[in-house]
């Protein structure tokens, strides 16, 4: 019997140092993202005492988490401390190509070469440590207070979090949800209908009892207005769970029933089956010799939870931890499903009962990834907006601080019924025009704001440029440009908005980013 208990949002880990206490840094990193550890990794190298506080008991954010399979875009446009990350999973799995670098992996292998780095650079990270005020005197950020009554003081901060907690509380402008399109001028942002790509390939009617609109809406089906093409509304891209796989016979761990599981949240996959459509499990990439997988989200039904997330953002940690969950018995309840229901075919039951969880991965939390995939919460709003105008070459930054080229993506962000039928909203996917740089003022703030804080994951982009920026390598990469900053910064004794960009570009050339 698997044991979930400790599979939490809220962190389990008791703090390491007794309540009260105040440490003091150069540099204080709210989150251990991947971000969160590079900028931790440079900040290091460059002199400074950096400091980790962390939430949950989770190191690593999604590169730890499930993401095994990396979205790249453009291996040539990852340098810096993100490719060092590739080059040490490509010593671990003996890879000669493409300058040692390897972009499938375990989770456990990255966490063990994060936690390496963090030991090795002698940083702490304090687990368990929940935000409850930020404190600020002319502008600047001067101490964190936790809710364990712990104190974080520093002279430099960086928000690496997923969610934007911290600039948030620190009174930063942001923005949730997709703008309108005229809000940018953009054509891919808002409201937006007719990519075939994760949308349904057969008529699926979305009611209780098919024909009958007054019997209900099937689990899954929100009773929405449909909005036209190009409007912005609060709705956030689906999340779900990167989730690590095995067929290995030797360490496969048949799929358990989740807690609080009900086949009736299913029937809508169930219906799509009948229509003759089975896609749910396609997007996964085997990780040779290791036979583990990284499992995304595929079509219509698959473990996108659409519409599940949109309180996540601004969520406390009671809303957040009910979306936690929600997800989790979603995302294994499907598994499970199809696995063992009798309204399954047998070949498809078959097919998926030769997957399972690896007993070597997550012991710790019933063998199943403690990171949900957070696609978008908070963005940050600058004096440089990311746009599609960056991610098209309509328009280039001179102050680059690393380089994006993922498609302009956004995963579906509502299912509806329309006419009778089931039509999932918001997927796109546009390749970016090229490799185009990332501007540093979209990693600061404005100055009026907050003078002493960068914010390299939750940084300033529209809905459909975010979609681009958004993936683990590119994080690494601002992180680690976001640490090069603040000790320029403390070095010249400015502000971050008055970084001389020359030496920032000079550091950053000589510390093998890619601008």
């Amino acid at each position: 019997m698997i044991n979930f208990d400790r599979l939490k949002y809220a962190s389990h880990i008791t703090p390491e140092r007794h309540t009260g206490t105040t440490i003091d840094a150069d540099l204080c990193i709210y989150g251990a993202t991947s971000a969160g550890i590079a900028a931790a990794v440079q900040a290091s190298r460059m002199g400074l005492y950096v400091v980790i506080a962390e939430f949950r008991g989770h190191l690593g954010g999604l590169t730890t988490g499930g993401l095994g399979a990396t979205d790249i875009g453009n291996k040539a446009a990852i340098g810096g401390i993100s490719k060092e990350f590739y080059k040490a999973l490509g010593l671990h799995y003996g890879t000669t190509e493409n300058e040692g670098t390897h972009w499938l992996f375990e989770p456990g292998t990255a966490k063990r070469i994060l936690t390496d780095w963090l030991e090795q650079f002698g940083i702490s990270v304090y687990y368990g440590r929940q935000l409850e005020s930020v404190d600020k005197e002319k502008g600047r950020i001067v101490r964190l207070v936790m809710t364990t009554g712990d104190i974080f003081r520093a002279r430099m901060f960086i928000d690496a979090t997923y969610e934007g907690d911290l600039l948030a509380m620190a009174g930063v402008s942001y923005h949730v949800g997709r703008e309108d399109n005229s809000v940018y001028k953009e054509t891919l942002n808002g409201v937006h209908y007719g990519h075939p790509n994760h949308n349904f390939k057969a008529w699926v009617d979305p009611y209780v009892i098919p024909g009958k609109p007054d019997s209900g809406l099937l689990p899954g089906v929100a009773d929405v207005p449909p909005l036209v093409q190009g409007v912005g509304d609060a709705s956030i891209q689906a999340y779900n769970f990167r989730i690590c796989l095995t067929d290995d016979p030797a360490n496969r761990l048949p799929f358990p029933q989740p807690p609080g599981y009900d086949p009736g949240d299913h029937a809508l996959l169930a219906r799509y089956l009948e229509a003759g459509v089975w896609d749910a499990l396609k997007l996964h990439k085997v990780m040779s010799p290791t036979r583990k997988t990284d499992l995304n989200n595929f079509g219509a039904v698959s473990t996108d939870m659409i519409g599940a997330n949109y309180d996540w953002a601004e969520g406390d940690v009671a809303t957040r931890e009910r979306i936690f969950q929600a997800h989790f018995t979603y995302n294994l309840g499907m598994l499970y499903f199809l696995a063992n229901d009798e309204r399954v075919p047998l070949a498809i039951r078959n097919e998926v009962g030769q997957w399972g969880l690896p007993a070597d991965e997550y012991p710790e939390t019933g063998h199943w990834s403690p990171q949900l995939y957070i696609r978008e919460a908070r963005r940050m709003i600058s004096d440089v907006v990311m746009t599609e105008h960056h991610c098209r070459h309509y328009a280039t930054v001179e102050d680059s601080v690393g380089l994006a080229a993922y498609t302009m993506d956004s995963h579906n962000c509502r299912r509806l019924a329309i006419g009778g039928r089931c039509i999932n909203e918001g997927n796109v996917e546009v390749p970016a025009a090229a490799p185009y740089p990332i501007s540093y003022r979209s990693i600061v703030p404005k100055g009026e704001q907050c003078v002493n804080l960068l914010v390299p994951v939750c940084l300033s982009a529209s809905h459909i440029a975010f979609g681009s920026i958004r993936m683990e390598p590119v994080f690494m990469i601002l992180g680690q440009s976001a640490a090069t900053a603040a000790a320029l910064a403390l070095e010249a004794s400015c502000a971050v908005q008055d970084v001389d960009y020359g030496k920032l570009r000079d550091r950053l050339l000589a510390d093998g980013q890619v601008l």
